[in-house]
């Protein structure tokens, strides 16, 4: 028998252990999690340095403690006082009900780092010298300073509205949740009409289960200790949606965490002396109302502010300054601001901003935005048109059953131009607001009718963008200048234009288009007879000087004729009005947050498993399933060829045994060759003889 050669052993080993090399690689692993990773993640309980069962009675607790101090007391030489203060703290602990009630519950001891200071503080010093109680009992009861606190039993018919909430989860003896109680305080006022908020106290285990965060094991788990935030975005009534605060304890991290993460709101910048214009004001889109802030501290919008912004985003663009004495007669010369804190709003084009001094409450703020939201010369868009009563489709500001209405448009691209006119046309609609119709004086023809109309609601002034609304700007100017009034800029002039339209509603021709509309089914030419807006309409162009008192003359002219006049009833098709494009909202978390965020959630997740205790018994599971697996495939592998040989061998012989078959074959019929030249008696197996004759049978036919 041969010998097997060094060389095709280690090959023949080798090969072994790259086939092997994965359940080998998944067993060391399952080791290593088994006998290193797992008992850092399990450190020695409390019970274990007082000798007592896990989850102990209190009774049980003294008593070892009593043992263990005795044998101390009659002979402490041999005690230290890392040990001492070890056995001290778990007493301490354990004897609390309500530690002992999280430390077994929750696994929360958020007074560990006592031991370790303790420990390098009395390293070479005799225990007796450590004061004890080590730990401080905290006493600690939200229901008083006035906090609201739910448990399961009515947790469930809290979450009857569509409002967000936001929950602090404690512990009565907690330290920590004591401290954060000032910080709550001002959360919860911050808060104040934008969001629910609520307690739970660790005792309501339910809850408390149904809120937590779990590890993969299913325990609750405290991963920044207490207290915990935990928030329900709106409209949310499942913890399947429900969101954790996992940031630092602090007033400003869980505001902010609670508007831009939960809330999604928009954020609201501060801006210097030097930032405001550019980066400000002169973005504002022009049929938006600016808002000014000054704080005087600096500190983030506030929920409620950023919740403002979201509201009256259509209508407001807000910011902030931080006021500096330095800066004050800047503030002053530009926007008559004297002190902080302050709001200003500036409207229109030239118009004085209006200031508002003092800190108000949130009621006191929306008020504010509410009554300056619009521009005190309205724009004209696809929004505003039913609204301002300039909509043939529509009715009159003074109500359904007025027949005739006005609306002065002030029209124009974006230019200086346009803002010129704007300021020209506020002050023309101050006039006729201010007109008093008592006084002798101001009965002047020339003003009262404008004047009486625009009281009444029959007269709205407002301005068009005619470069956005360029379709509806031709329709209503129709002249060979119409393009340096309406459409894209082509020449560097800019001419606005002041028109008024009259729209008069015809009680007969109404009641014919409802009759027309009611038949069934309409004709080809109905059809395309009755595609006409149901108000007439009729439309004069202003052509006077650009002078207040001149352009109410006109509007009162317009007016007077309008009424008294049987004007021709023409109906015709209006454009429709192009939305006009809005300021996009940054809100909720930017993408690079939120990726940095979904990495820490990851790697939370992997920590996680690292303490799983079922990972070592799964990895050495599957090591042996992977080393199963690999010997059944080589098994087969080696196999195959036993058979390919065997069954090659057998076919060799048979093709051997085929081959000795042919030379014999062959060999018979040589010797029968060899054998013709040879006399041969006659028999039946001879050939037939020369002479042969065949004789028929009787039984034969014959001729």
């Amino acid at each position: 028998m041969a010998k097997e050669s060094p060389s095709s052993s280690s090959s023949s080993m080798s090969s072994v252990l790259r086939a092997y090399a994965a359940p080998i690689f998944i067993f060391v692993l399952a080791m290593f999690f088994q006998l290193f990773l797992l008992p850092r993640s399990f450190p020695t309980s409390h019970y274990d340095v007082l000798g007592v069962k896990t989850y102990g009675s209190e009774d049980d607790v003294r008593e070892a403690y009593e043992a263990i101090a005795s044998k101390w007391n009659s002979d402490s030489g041999d005690a230290r006082p890392a040990d001492f203060i070890k056995i001290q703290y778990a007493y301490e602990l354990l004897t609390n009900p309500v530690w002992k009630r999280d430390y077994d519950l929750y696994g929360i001891d958020e007074s560990l780092h006592i031991v370790e200071e303790l420990e390098k503080q009395f390293s070479a010093e005799d225990f007796a010298k450590i004061k004890t109680p080590l730990l401080e009992a905290v006493s600690y009861e939200p229901e008083h300073e006035g906090f609201m606190a739910i448990t399961s039993q009515d947790f469930a018919s809290k979450f009857q509205d569509s409002k967000p909430w936001l929950i602090q989860l404690y512990s009565s003896g907690s330290n920590s949740s004591a401290q954060f109680s000032m910080a709550w305080r001002r959360i919860v006022d911050l808060l104040d009409g934008v969001a629910n908020h609520a307690m739970v106290e660790l005792g309501d285990v339910r809850l408390v289960t149904y809120l937590a965060e779990k590890k993969t094991t299913g325990q609750v788990l405290f991963r920044n200790g207490l207290p915990s935030i935990v928030a329900f975005p709106p409209q949310c009534k499942t913890a399947d949606c429900l969101i954790r605060f996992e940031g630092e304890l602090s007033t400003d991290a869980v505001t902010d965490w609670f508007a831009t993460t939960v809330l999604e709101l928009p954020r609201v910048f501060y801006h210097t002396k030097e930032t405001l214009v550019p980066k400000f004001l002169a973005k504002v889109p022009p049929n938006k109302v600016r808002v000014i802030l000054f704080s005087q501290t600096g500190e983030r919008a506030t929920p409620s502010v950023r919740q403002a912004a979201k509201d009256y985003w259509n209508f407001a663009s807000l910011t902030y300054v931080l006021w500096r004495e330095e800066d004050a007669s800047f503030w002053w010369n530009a926007l008559e601001v004297e002190s902080a804190p302050a709001m200003v709003i500036m409207k229109d084009p030239g118009l004085k901003p209006v200031v508002y001094h003092g800190s108000g409450n949130r009621t006191w703020f929306l008020d504010i935005l509410e009554q300056n939201k619009q521009l005190q010369l309205p724009q004209l868009s696809s929004t505003t048109s039913m609204e301002l009563g300039c909509d043939a489709r529509g009715y009159s500001r003074a109500g359904f059953e007025t027949a005739t209405w006005y609306c002065a448009v002030l029209v124009g691209r974006q230019s200086t131009e346009l803002n010129k006119m704007r300021e020209t046309m506020c002050r023309v609609q101050d006039a006729l607001s201010n007109h008093d119709e008592s006084d002798e004086a101001s009965k002047d023809p020339s003003v009262a009718p404008a004047a009486s109309a625009h009281k009444n609601k029959r007269l709205t002034l407002a301005w068009l963008d005619g470069e956005v609304q360029s379709k509806y700007c031709f329709f209503y100017v129709q002249s060979e200048t119409s393009y340096d009034t309406c459409g894209t800029r082509k020449s560097p002039i800019d001419v606005p234009r002041i028109l008024i339209i009259r729209y008069h509603r015809n009680a007969t021709e109404s009641a014919n288009v409802e009759k027309k509309s009611s038949n069934w089914p309409k004709t080809v030419w109905e059809s395309e007879a009755d595609d006409v807006d149901p108000a007439a309409q009729l439309v004069v162009s202003y052509d006077g000087p650009a002078e207040t008192p001149e352009i109410i003359k006109w509007l009162s002219k317009m007016v007077e004729d309008g009424d008294s006049k049987n004007l021709p009833f023409y109906r015709a098709k209006t454009p429709e009005l192009v939305p006009e494009s809005t300021e996009p909202m940054r809100s909720g978390v930017p993408k690079s947050v939120k990726a940095t965020q979904a990495l820490l959630r990851l790697w939370n997740r992997i920590k996680d498993y690292l303490a799983d205790p079922r990972m070592g018994p799964t990895l050495l599971l599957g090591a042996l399933l992977s080393a199963g697996s690999v010997w059944w495939t080589r098994s087969r592998a080696i196999q195959q060829p036993v058979q390919t040989t065997q069954q090659s061998s057998t076919n060799q012989s048979d093709n051997n045994t085929e081959e000795e078959e042919k030379k014999k074959e062959r060999k018979r019929e040589q010797r029968r060759r060899n054998a013709k030249g040879e006399e041969a008696p006659a028999s039946i197996t001879d050939n037939e003889p020369k002479d042969a004759v065949q004789i028929l049978s009787s039984g034969s036919d014959s001729d």
